[in-house]
C-alpha cells in the first residue's frame, strides 16, 4: 500500500507550505499557567476550547497546517493525574478533533482556502521527562521500550484521522530509529515529518552527525519532510545548509521567535543581535530550500500572518 503523502501535491502547486506557530506559549499569553510537566497537554483537560481558538487564529493568519496539542500528551504523562489509558487516548484524540474543527470552521468561511492539513504532534521521550532533555538527547531506552512508549499516542492520532505526523523536537538518533521501525511495522500508510534539535549545525543534540541521520531517512517513503524546530533563529541558516546538502526530502523549519529558553528555570530570555525575526529571514531560508516554514516557541499568529503574506507575494 502506498504511503499517504498530503504534502507533495501542495508543494507541487505552491512552493511553500505555511505551518502554524507556537501553541503552548500562545496559550500562556492567553492566561494559561503551563508551569507543569504536561505543558500544553494540561489545557486539553482544563480548557480545550482555548486550543481550538488558537488553531483557528493560525488558520485565519494564513497557516496551511495545524499541529495538534499532543506534543506532551501520553498515557504515561496523564497517569499521575489519575487518568487511565482509555481516558488518555481520548484526550489525544481530542487534540486532533480540536484542530479538525478549527479547520472545518475556517473553511466554512473561506471555502477557497484549502486544502489545509492537521499534523499530529509526536514529541520525544525527553518531553515526557519534562527536564529539558529534548534539547540534549541524553536519555536511553531499549528500542522495544521506546516503541512501546510511542505506540499508544501514534495509534490514537492515526485513528483520529490526522493527515500526517509531526515527529518533532527530536534530539536522539536511537529514538528516531525506534519511530521509523514503529511506523514501518504498524502504520505503513502513515507519513510523517521529522524535525530535530541540534547541538550545532552538523550534529543532533545527542551528538550524532547529521550525515548519519539523513542517510537513514533518505529514500524512506514515510519520511515526508525533514528539518529543524525549536532552535534559535541565528542557528537556522547554517543548519539548513547542512540539511540541503545531505537530504533528498523537502526541508522544513519552524524555529523559536528569537528568544532563548533556559530549560532549568523554564524561562525565556531576550537575546541581542538585531537581525530581525522570522519574516525577515524567510527569503534566505527559501533560497536554501526550505519549503515548509512556520514558528515554534514564542511565535504568534502575527508572525505567521507576516510569513503567509510574504509567501503569497512571491509565488
Amino acid at each position: 500500500m502506498p504511503v499517504n503523502n498530503p504534502i507533495a501535491p501542495l508543494l507541487a502547486g505552491n512552493n511553500t507550505l505555511v505551518l502554524d506557530g507556537a501553541l503552548a506559549t500562545e496559550l500562556e499569553a492567553r492566561g494559561c499557567n503551563l508551569s507543569d510537566a504536561l505543558w500544553s497537554a494540561k489545557v486539553l483537560i482544563e480548557n480545550p476550547e482555548l486550543i481550538y481558538q488558537v488553531h483557528l487564529d493560525y488558520f485565519n493568519a494564513g497557516a496551511q497546517c495545524a499541529i495538534t496539542a499532543s506534543y506532551q500528551a501520553t498515557p504515561q504523562g496523564f497517569l499521575p493525574r489519575g487518568l487511565d489509558e482509555r481516558q488518555s487516548l481520548a484526550l489525544i484524540a481530542k487534540s486532533v478533533q480540536l484542530a479538525q474543527q478549527a479547520r472545518t470552521d475556517y473553511l466554512a468561511q473561506h471555502p477557497q482556502a484549502g486544502p489545509l492539513l492537521v499534523a499530529g504532534s509526536v514529541g520525544p521521550y525527553g518531553a515526557y521527562l519534562a527536564d529539558g532533555s529534548e534539547y540534549r538527547g541524553d536519555y536511553h531506552l531499549p528500542q522495544a521500550e521506546m516503541i512501546a512508549f510511542h505506540r499508544p499516542r501514534i495509534a490514537a492520532l492515526a485513528q483520529a484521522g490526522v493527515d500526517l505526523l509531526a515527529c518533532e523536537t527530536l534530539p536522539s538518533f536511537s529514538e528516531l530509529q525506534a519511530l521509523l521501525a514503529l511506523l514501518q511495522e504498524e502504520f505503513p500508510r502513515l507519513g510523517a515529518w521529522f524535525s530535530f534539535t541540534l547541538r550545532d549545525s552538523q550534529h543532533l543534540s545527542d551528538g550524532t552527525p547529521l550525515r548519519d541521520v539523513l542517510a537513514l531517512l533518505r529514500g524512506n517513503p514515510q519520511v515526508l519532510a525533514v528539518g529543524i524546530n525549536c532552535i534559535a533563529l541565528e542557528n537556522v541558516t547554517p543548519a539548513l545548509r547542512e540539511f540541503a546538502a545531505l537530504s533528498d526530502k523537502p526541508l522544513l523549519v519552524y524555529p523559536n521567535s528569537g528568544e532563548h529558553y533556559d530549560a532549568q528555570s523554564k524561562t525565556w530570555h531576550a537575546c541581542g543581535g538585531g537581525h530581525g525575526g522570522l519574516p525577515e529571514r524567510l527569503a534566505e531560508w527559501r533560497q536554501l530550500g526550505a519549503q515548509l516554514i512556520g514558528g515554534c516557541c514564542r511565535t504568534t499568529p502575527q508572525d505567521i500572518q507576516a510569513i503567509a503574506a510574504q509567501v503569497s507575494a512571491h509565488q
